[in-house]
């Protein structure tokens, strides 16, 4: 039963640092050109 007094605030602890991750991405524009890279796979640079 001891073991849920370190698991628990562990859990919420990593769920946090994993929400701040995501809301720092958003934040700074890693979402907003989704199609872009898929479109620079296809293109030639040999040209």
């Amino acid at each position: 039963m001891n073991i849920l007094l370190i698991l628990v605030p562990l859990a919420l602890g990593l769920g946090l640092l994993g929400l701040a991750a995501f809301l720092w991405s958003v934040k700074s524009g890693q979402y907003e050109d989704l199609e872009g890279a898929a479109y620079r796979v296809l293109r030639d640079d040999d040209l």
